[in-house]
């Protein structure tokens, strides 16, 4: 069994690949958002043209596997592993060029209870083969818009990768984090980054705001996106997002470490 069927097999099994978690009724409406330009849906892109609710559907049927038919209307989305598996070779080819220039790189996620120890394995190996990890802007605040009202973050780094928690929360050093759509943190790293002596960023690695906000801002982004996650794709269409992973975003941690394994090894970083 060849390393990519037995990943693809793994994806399935995993339901990170093939029907997945994410529902097609938010999918759409995640579409239908992102195509009134609402910021919950935007993810800190600011798309280059408009973008109505087939095209979005067309775009995601095409990069990412979920069903053309706008009949389809309820039931688990659906997310192509051969899709999947093509743009991890693609991710992993990117990493090994910023190892093989040494290059700075920024790891960032809104998913820490989920994704945390995928980019940090990923970190860590970058590391190793001799790339700064940066990790700017360590306790600064950032204001984010939430359901409950605006929220006072704390910008955190876990093992190389930015995420953010409660302020003034009283959480263990090894909690995971506050889940976030919001650029916002990227935005504060890269302002501290800016602004302090360290490099900046040749690369951003990261979901949600982190990926899509480093875009929009012309610093090279990529990293996963779900079914319900048009930004992160409609990036990849226009030029801002290097490279958009296909991937159930909401499953158990345990379950991306073949995804790292795989990565590593592609990128030639395997410790």
């Amino acid at each position: 069994m060849s390393t990519e069927h037995a990943l693809r097999a793994h994806l399935l099994a995993a339901g990170l690949a093939g029907p997945v978690s994410t529902q097609r009724e938010k999918s759409l409406l995640r579409y239908r958002m992102f195509a009134a330009r609402d910021p919950r849906a935007l993810l800190g892109l600011e798309p280059a043209r408009a973008w109505t609710v087939p095209e979005l559907l067309a775009l995601m049927a095409a990069e990412c596997g979920v069903s053309a038919d706008p009949g389809l209307v309820r039931g688990a989305d659906t997310i192509d592993p051969v899709r999947t598996v093509a743009a991890l070779d693609r991710f992993a080819e990117r990493l090994s060029q910023a190892a093989s220039r040494g290059q700075p790189v920024l790891f960032g996620t809104g998913h820490p209870s989920r994704l945390l120890d995928f980019y940090a394995d990923l970190a860590a190996g970058l590391s190793a083969a001799g790339c700064p990890v940066l990790t700017p802007g360590a306790g600064r605040c950032v204001d984010i818009t939430t359901r409950f009202g605006v929220r006072t973050y704390g910008l955190s780094y876990v093992r190389g990768v930015a995420l953010v928690r409660v302020a003034g929360a009283r959480t263990s050093l090894d909690a995971p984090g506050a889940h976030t759509h919001s650029p916002l943190p990227l935005r504060v790293a890269l302002e501290a980054a800016a602004t302090g002596r360290g490099p900046l960023p040749a690369l951003v690695v990261g979901d949600h705001g982190w990926v899509c906000g480093a875009g929009q801002l012309g610093v090279e982004a990529m990293g996963p996106a779900d079914a319900d996650d048009p930004a992160v794709f409609v990036g990849q269409a226009e030029g801002q997002v290097a490279v958009a992973v296909p991937l159930d975003d909401s499953a158990r941690s345990e379950c991306y470490r073949p995804l790292t394994r795989y990565v590593l090894k592609r990128a030639c970083l395997s410790q």
